[in-house]
């Protein structure tokens, strides 16, 4: 029941953080786009542009101003909650994922860290990048903002790469989307909401706004507007292991950042020209490139990796392996050393190793207290499951290794090599 109810809270906090981020970031590209479309030709007296739109039947004309209306509106909207939310639905998911179970899915396996460390670590991560962030915004680099961005890229990527030596790929790509999120809703709980709280009262009392606090609040939305599509990616990383789940993954969490802000930039600025048109093509090469780079290796052929000497242990699993209350499976007796055979692995030796270290969690009714149903409904009861899932078998445990989560189960470096030489041979079952 509890690991039911933990499934369930995390869908719940999943959905809000989801709902919460699409109105954040739509009202974000919404309103770069309204800027960037304005007609500017000709404006009336005290207007910046203007813009007629037709949507969902009807027709709407907006226009801005250059600084406000001669007399404030009794209903002004302001667009604050999304942002948030999106924050504090974000650290929820945060406590629910990673730090309620931090040796499961924060921490990499052999990490120098505990779990409270771990969990310390990630919190003050947050608080850490905002203060660095801030610091930099507000010294001489302010002026300098594409100095300023290489330079928070560095510091990003950096901690990506920080968090990769002692985090799970997971772990540590959230905490980067974590970080990136706190400096967002940092910029408009900071400096974005008081510019122009400011302005709003300098106009009520009929006086000169300071410029400062607006020009402040334009580079901290510039600097959200690029941040978004990183996290975007960030969000949905967790489905693609080829990433997170390689050992170099903080370089490829820098590749696709690159490719995103280019992207970015070029539908920032496609009203002025379509001068930077060409990031497009250069980010659909890029991403080709990283699906290369990121292929698995080539492994040797069955016959080779079953020539290979040595014996296939099962080690008896602790109780706390499992989380806590399900009882260690009774450990197996050494299997005879693996014999050179032009026929690879047999079934059998690959079942008795799935059963032992995967099926736990992956089975119509797991023994782990962790799960109430098998992850993502991926189930090894039967030799066809098996046999149906071995390419995710292979991406997931033999190449990237991020299972076992945590590996929980102790699967050893031997016993992966035997499954992976299983799958070359064509999983065969019989």
């Amino acid at each position: 029941m509890e690991a039911h109810l933990l499934e369930w809270l995390n869908l719940s906090v999943r959905w809000v953080h989801m709902i919460t981020g699409v109105a954040w970031i739509g009202a974000s590209f919404y309103f770069v786009w309204l800027e960037n479309n304005l007609n500017r030709v000709n404006p009336k007296s005290g207007l910046a542009g203007d813009l007629w739109a037709i949507h969902g039947g009807g027709i709407y004309h907006l226009e801005k101003y250059k600084l406000a209306p001669p007399t404030m509106p009794d209903n002004l909207h302001w667009f604050k909650w999304e942002a948030y939310f999106t924050w504090m639905s974000g650290i929820a998911l945060l406590c629910v994922v990673f730090y309620s179970n931090p040796t499961l899915y924060l921490l990499a396996p052999g990490s120098s860290l505990t779990g409270p460390e771990g969990v310390a670590l990630g919190i003050a991560s947050l608080f850490v990048g905002w203060l660095v962030y801030s610091f930099l915004c507000d010294s001489a680099l302010g002026k300098r903002p594409a100095l300023l961005g290489f330079i928070l890229f560095v510091l990003i990527i950096g901690a990506a790469y920080g968090f990769s030596k002692v985090f799970s790929g997971r772990g540590a790509y959230l905490h980067v989307g974590a970080i990136i999120g706190t400096i967002m809703v940092g910029n408009v709980f900071r400096i974005i909401m008081p510019a122009q709280r400011a302005l709003v009262a300098a106009i009520a009392e009929n006086r000169t706004p300071d410029p400062a606090l607006p020009a402040k609040g334009l580079l901290r939305s510039r600097h959200n507007n690029y941040f978004t599509l990183p996290v975007l990616f960030i969000m949905i990383s967790n489905h693609f292991p080829s990433t997170y789940g390689s050992q170099y993954n903080w370089l490829i969490l820098a590749g696709i950042a690159v490719l995103a802000v280019l992207v970015r930039h070029y539908f920032n600025t496609r009203h002025d020209s379509h001068k930077f048109a060409w990031t497009l093509p250069v980010a659909a090469v890029g991403m080709i490139c990283l699906a290369y780079v990121t292929g698995p290796a080539q492994m040797p052929s069955a016959p080779e990796v079953a020539k290979a000497p040595g014996t296939i242990e099962y080690q008896p699993l602790p109780e706390t392996a499992l989380g806590g209350g399900a009882k260690p499976a009774a450990a197996k007796p050494a299997e005879a050393p693996v014999q050179a055979s032009n026929a690879g692995p047999s079934f059998d030796k690959v079942h008795s190793v799935i059963q032992e270290r995967c099926s736990v969690c992956h089975s119509a009714k797991p023994t782990s207290p962790l799960f109430s149903a098998a992850p993502a409904g991926v189930m090894f009861d039967t030799p066809e499951q098996i046999r149906q899932n071995a390419a995710r078998i292979q991406a997931q445990a033999v190449t990237s290794q991020i299972m076992p989560l945590g590996n929980i189960t102790q699967m050893t470096q031997q016993e992966r090599d035997l499954i992976g030489a299983w799958i070359v041979q064509g999983a065969p079952t019989n």
